[in-house]
């Protein structure tokens, strides 16, 4: 009968150490109550990606270590080249499909579409491409910073000059 007591004392401190993280995470990244919805945020152009993608921070900041989550917007018929990224990262389609495969490089036959309302999550370090068919697509990338993404092939980077 011991036992009883001593795991519901554990639950307790165990569950306010992470309700304390929690609450630290929260203050971290959101000041105030928002809603996001995709017709009113204030899309960029995304230049760690090809032409053509669009992004919109919500919270947190890439540049920095922490969470953040952004929606990236990407036209039809678009691909993103095999890539990785420094940290783990999850992304949910919003609207339109996303296709997504894995490896070093670009074989859409080793990959599949998802639809809205479908996630998938990488780990650190994972090489993986997406692309979109044939209607704009919006997805949720939820990520820890200081984010990064390093080409597979380095001659497929948007940030090198091209002559």
């Amino acid at each position: 009968m011991r036992i009883l007591p001593a795991a519901a004392i554990l639950l307790t401190v165990a569950g306010s150490g992470y309700a304390q993280a929690d609450q630290k995470i929260d203050r971290m990244i959101v000041d105030a109550v928002e809603t996001f919805t995709t017709d009113r945020l204030p899309w960029a152009d995304e230049p760690i990606l090809p032409k053509g993608a669009k992004s919109a921070l919500l919270v947190g900041d890439p540049s920095k270590a922490g969470v953040f989550i952004a929606y990236l917007k990407f036209p039809p018929n678009y691909k993103i080249p095999s890539h990785t990224h420094p940290f783990a990262e999850v992304v949910t389609v919003l609207t339109g499909k996303l296709g997504n495969g894995m490896g070093e490089k670009f074989d859409a036959r080793k990959g599949g579409v998802l639809n809205a309302g479908a996630s998938f999550a990488l780990p650190a370090g994972h090489a993986h491409f997406v692309w979109t068919t044939d209607e704009e697509t919006i997805v949720e990338l939820i990520a820890t910073g200081p984010w990064g993404i390093a080409y597979a092939d380095p001659k497929e980077d948007p940030r090198k000059e091209t002559k």
